[in-house]
């Protein structure tokens, strides 16, 4: 059978554009949201940050960095937030400049859950779903250090969080966000409920994969009705075993992860966001189906995003854009790049963490390489 000319030419490629609910996207190329400790202790986003944004504008939707909904849930020293109207106004530099360069942005709101220390979130309380610690050390103003026992929430302090994150999420759309992306993977504190390992609860938000779902979905539910669905995204890692989550059971994983988003799916989110090694294997499609709606994938933290590994995730029909993170570090003009075949910047390991411009603003745009 001969293909039909019209279907070929309308196969969406990676520099086609798409919605993702009431975000358009120029193309299918996605900022990764990537913890780059610029912000300084008043975690203020400024000048440098401003910058560094802008200049990636180009892409299809940029996903800012993991932000604190509350000073008690930064995980890193000198990470952004948006617990004060100080640090909201910071965002709103950021969001203009994007939006005067044509691009579109969404804010990362990211709790870190257990996964922090009294020495960087200035001696707050420390809660989890459980008092259970993560077997590691941190970086801390004072050195690293092993990662305190955290307090097991109480149903106040669920119900506190819920309204931190629906604050957030609030303060991200008044400042200028075309939306907001919440933070459910990595090992941090929407995980680790949904985790076996790190929430050993007996209440209402423990034990089945149903109850380890809740507070997400709580969370989720919360922030589409105060902000409209159509301008959120969920980020999730199922299998991905940052901070000690442990998803070791594929039954388990598919029953917490698939009863998660059957109750997420008649909300009508903007995307969901699936960090996993096999984007086009059979549990990512199978969450991706029971979603039923706009799926972004990223193949993991194991090696660089390629320009062909993209492409066929497009081609191949496993996701509706990707998500490219140590590319995009290196080439703020990587869709220009990648459109043209032109060789790219190789990113600077050493500086991603690193508190000035240097790795972070000065990477050369093809007309000046």
């Amino acid at each position: 059978m001969t293909a039909d000319i019209s279907d070929v030419s309308s196969a969406p490629s990676l520099f086609s554009p798409v919605s993702l609910g009431k975000i358009d996207l120029a193309n299918r190329i996605v900022m990764a949201p990537m913890t780059r400790v610029r912000a300084g202790s008043s975690g203020i986003p400024g000048d440098l940050m401003v910058e560094y944004y802008r200049q990636r504008a180009s892409v299809g939707l940029i996903i800012a960095e993991g932000t604190y909904p509350n000073h008690a849930s930064q995980a890193y020293v000198g990470e952004p937030g948006i617990a004060t109207d100080e640090q909201a106004a910071g965002w709103q530099r950021v969001f203009e400049a994007v939006h005067a360069e044509g691009g579109r942005i969404v804010l990362q709101i990211m709790h870190a859950g257990r996964g922090t220390h009294p020495d960087i979130n200035g001696g707050r309380r420390i809660l989890a779903p459980s008092a259970i610690a993560i077997d590691n050390k941190t970086f801390t103003e004072k050195g690293e250090q092993p990662y305190p026992v955290p307090e097991a929430m109480t149903t106040a302090d669920i119900r506190a969080a819920v309204g931190d994150f629906v604050t957030a999420a609030l303060r991200a759309i008044e400042a200028g966000a075309d939306g907001v992306e919440i933070h459910g993977a990595n090992g941090y504190l929407l995980q680790e409920f949904l985790s076996p390992a790190a929430n050993q609860r007996t209440d209402e938000y423990g034990g089945s994969p149903h109850n380890r779902a809740r507070f997400v979905v709580e969370v989720v539910t919360a922030i589409a009705q105060a902000i409209g669905a159509e301008r959120v995204g969920l980020r999730i890692s199922p299998e991905v075993d940052l901070g000690d989550v442990f998803e070791t059971d594929r039954d388990d994983v598919l029953a917490t992860y698939g009863t998660l988003l059957d109750q997420l799916r008649p909300l009508g989110l903007a995307y969901l966001s699936v960090l996993h090694p096999e984007p086009g294997g059979d549990l990512v499609q199978e969450l991706r189906r029971r979603f039923d709606g706009k799926l972004i994938v990223n193949n993991s933290f194991a090696s660089q995003t390629t320009r062909e590994e993209t492409l066929q995730q497009i081609e191949a029909g496993h996701a509706d854009a990707v998500v490219v993170g140590r590319a995009l570090i290196a080439n703020p003009d990587l869709v220009e790049r990648w459109q043209g075949g032109h060789p790219e910047n190789e990113p600077r390991p050493e500086l991603f963490y690193a508190p000035g411009a240097e790795g972070y603003t000065d990477y050369p745009f093809l007309e000046a390489a």
